[in-house]
């Protein structure tokens, strides 16, 4: 799994937190601030905006979506 980011970003902190809490493992990938430098954001989602996460060929890039889909995805057992 790889989560597209930027450290100062609140969106990408809430799935950052949300991943923490689940035990997930991810390889965190960050971005430049500058949005026509975000070339490898762009090469697998086709935007520049943050996060975006990869799992397989699972593509996401929206915070909430992200998150609904780990929480689908990667249940936590109580």
């Amino acid at each position: 799994m790889k989560l597209y980011n930027i450290d100062g970003c609140g969106y990408c902190a809430m799935v950052r937190e949300t991943m923490a809490q689940m035990g997930l493992e991810y390889e965190k990938i960050d971005v430049p601030w500058s949005h026509p430098e975000r070339k490898e954001v762009y090469e697998v989602s086709g935007q520049t905006t943050v996060p975006v996460l990869v799992d397989g060929d699972t593509m996401l890039a929206d915070e909430y979506e992200i998150i609904d889909y780990l929480k689908k995805t990667y249940p936590v057992n109580s």
